[in-house]
């Protein structure tokens, strides 16, 4: 099947599923945060996608902003001793940072193929839209 023939998907669905930017089907990662070289759905070359570290600035724009939030109300509400926030907001923003990251990098290598965006980074990039 050629790109066209694909139904398009919802970029955010398949992005935060972590699913085939053509397909919606296979697996965008081969583990964590390594991109698979081929769908395995639908064979998509995906060697040449990547988001570089925009999933990353994301992730820590929202992290950060949710958690300083949170721990001033924290602090104001509570008052809770300096060592206790260390520990609680320090493994907060790791957690939440390392679940955060694998679906936006996906979300954004989904959008990267559905706009063509690999042809302008030097990427894949075989998208449906033109």
């Amino acid at each position: 099947m050629t790109d066209a023939e694909y139904p398009l998907i919802s970029s955010l669905l398949a992005g935060m599923r972590c699913r085939c930017p053509r397909c919606g089907r296979g697996r965008v990662f081969a583990c964590y945060l390594d991109v698979a070289t081929v769908g395995a759905a639908c064979g998509l070359d995906l060697s040449r996608e990547d988001a570089s570290d925009g999933p990353a600035v994301f992730v820590v724009l929202v992290v950060i902003i949710v958690l300083v939030g949170l721990a001033l109300a924290a602090e104001i509400i509570l008052s809770l001793p300096m060592w206790l926030h260390l520990v609680v907001w320090a493994s907060t923003i790791l957690g939440l940072s390392l679940w955060m990251l694998r679906p936006f990098k996906a979300t954004l290598i989904v959008l990267q193929f559905n706009y063509n965006a690999g042809e302008v980074l030097g990427g894949g990039g075989a998208g449906q839209q033109e």
